[in-house]
């Protein structure tokens, strides 16, 4: 999701994208086409309906780019195709991300990129909307209508299902008849997806930092698992904190906030500008739930949101906002990141669980929303009222609160089966963005699961840099059993910062 992938393009960027293909080559080969050493990789667009039964509303041109085996000689043992979440996200400008997590197989399997509609070379999707996290729910979600009105009937045309489909037509276009899935945050969501559409296509399914498809608006379970996390985290952190007192800390900050928002100035991370902003519980929330669950984003040596938030909440409860103002750099909006936000705003709008009936008029929405957070069961959202989870994370919530009503739109539904198919569930125990309880509950719809959690790793797993998570991941693909998961042991903890007396 938006702000907790603000990371991952950094962690990306260490991974140059590959040098071209032979020259030969060059002239039959689009110029977004990424190259592989000793690959080759074939790339072209197949044409889809925007919507299946609306022929009037056009077309959209997916794109895919196919990495062959580096055994060229030999049968393809499998087909990966992965798709890197968001939503709103596309996996062919991570072509060095995804060669590198799945090194180990391709010597033997083809790797399959496709590019979500309206993402990337798939007809980005622009409604004018950048996502503003201080800039208060109820400019957001003005922004969010101004993006709704201007795609009008076209929004029906970003869904999940459409996304399944596009993929499933990409399989057959190259004569594949089961794919391995790889989805890692949303991208476990449309996995999951796919998979209840396509259960005969499914060879076997991995799905990293897992969102299920009956999600929780109020993100209970990520609110409720905090505390503990950050109890973990000065439990494993050398005494540079105490468990009791941050969970004590966190609980009181929050209450605080509940009741009296604190004015801050927080500075432009990337420029010199600054913004006074008052900030809220649903503003702590959101960096508890979204942000810290980044980790260290993979470095083991720096200091991630989540050993910075001990000291930020021990010295906020006494009043100083240092350490809060820094942190508070993260909710700025995003620059040139690799989320298409139009994109990730309409798949959200359309298909995450919301509590209110989309048929119903706005104002109608706002009371039944108001009525559910009023009926939402105690502690269910943790540390938090339920308010301010249902709007610390974009998508969810009160986020799509003012999505216009479209003739003939409808919710996502998981209909269909589960394939009868291996499926490997890996979870970092201090991500509370898709924290391991949600992929337990995943698990329990497949029949053959296994979940992994590994320690001392945030959201999405993958960034691990020791090759543990590569090795677990490329053995359970070629083998249906990931193996022993002894190296998860040797993950060092995260790096905190001390507490001030």
């Amino acid at each position: 999701m938006t702000h907790a992938h603000r990371w991952m393009a950094a962690a990306i960027a260490g991974l140059a994208m590959l040098p071209g293909l032979p020259a030969h080559a060059a002239s039959t080969i689009p110029a977004w086409c990424p190259s592989v050493p000793g690959h080759q990789v074939e790339c072209d667009t197949i044409s889809r309906p925007l919507v299946q039964d609306d022929p009037a509303l056009g077309v959209v041109d997916v794109a895919y780019a196919l990495i062959r085996r580096s055994n060229a000689m030999a049968p393809a043992a499998g087909t990966i195709a992965v798709n890197p979440g968001g939503p709103g996200n596309a996996p062919i400008p991570l072509t060095g991300f995804y060669t590198d997590l799945l090194k180990p197989l391709l010597a033997d399997h083809d790797l399959l990129l496709v590019d979500p509609r309206g993402t990337n070379t798939s007809g980005a999707l622009d409604c004018g909307i950048t996502l503003d996290t201080l800039a208060g729910r109820a400019q957001v979600q003005s922004t969010v209508a101004r993006c709704g009105a201007v795609l009008g009937p076209r929004t029906r045309g970003y869904t999940s299902t459409a996304v399944s489909d596009d993929i499933d037509a990409v399989r057959a276009r190259i004569g594949v008849d089961r794919l391995h899935l790889i989805g890692q945050s949303y991208g476990t969501y449309l996995m999951q997806v796919y998979a209840r559409r396509y259960p005969s296509r499914v060879a076997s399914i991995v799905l990293s930092g897992v969102l299920p498809v009956d999600a929780d608006p109020l993100l209970g379970s990520g609110a409720r698992a905090f505390p503990g996390m950050l109890r973990t985290v000065c439990e494993r952190g050398a005494g540079a904190c105490d468990a009791d007192t941050a969970v004590a800390d966190l609980r009181t900050f929050a209450a605080r906030l509940r009741a009296h928002p604190v004015t801050l100035t927080v500075p432009d991370p990337g420029g010199s500008a600054s913004r006074t902003v008052t900030f809220t519980e649903d503003m702590l929330a959101g960096l508890a739930l979204q942000n810290a669950a980044g980790g260290n984003g993979g470095d083991p040596q720096a200091i991630g949101v989540m050993g910075r938030f001990p000291a930020m909440l021990h010295d906020a409860v006494r009043g100083d906002y240092g350490r809060l103002t820094a942190l508070a750099q993260r909710l700025w909006p995003e620059r040139g990141g690799d989320i298409n936000e139009s994109t990730a705003t309409t798949m959200a709008c359309n298909d995450f669980p919301v509590l209110w009936q989309p048929s119903a008029p706005m104002a109608q929405r706002a009371r039944q929303y108001r009525k559910a957070l009023s009926r939402s069961t105690p502690g269910r959202t943790g540390p938090f009222s339920p308010g301010a989870t249902g709007a610390a994370r974009y998508g969810f919530g009160d986020y799509c609160l003012q999505w216009p009503k479209v003739k003939g739109a409808k919710p996502y539904e998981p209909t269909g089966t589960t394939p009868d198919v291996p499926v490997l569930l890996l979870s970092g125990d201090m991500d509370a963005n898709t924290p391991a309880s949600q992929a337990a509950h995943v698990a329990r719809s497949f029949t053959h699961a296994r979940q992994i959690v590994l320690p001392n790793l945030g959201h999405l797993v993958d960034f691990e840099r020791s090759g543990c998570v590569t090795g677990l991941v490329s053995r359970f693909i070629r083998t249906s059993d990931p193996g022993s998961t002894a190296c998860i042991t040797a993950i060092p903890a995260l790096k905190v910062e001390p507490v001030t007396p």
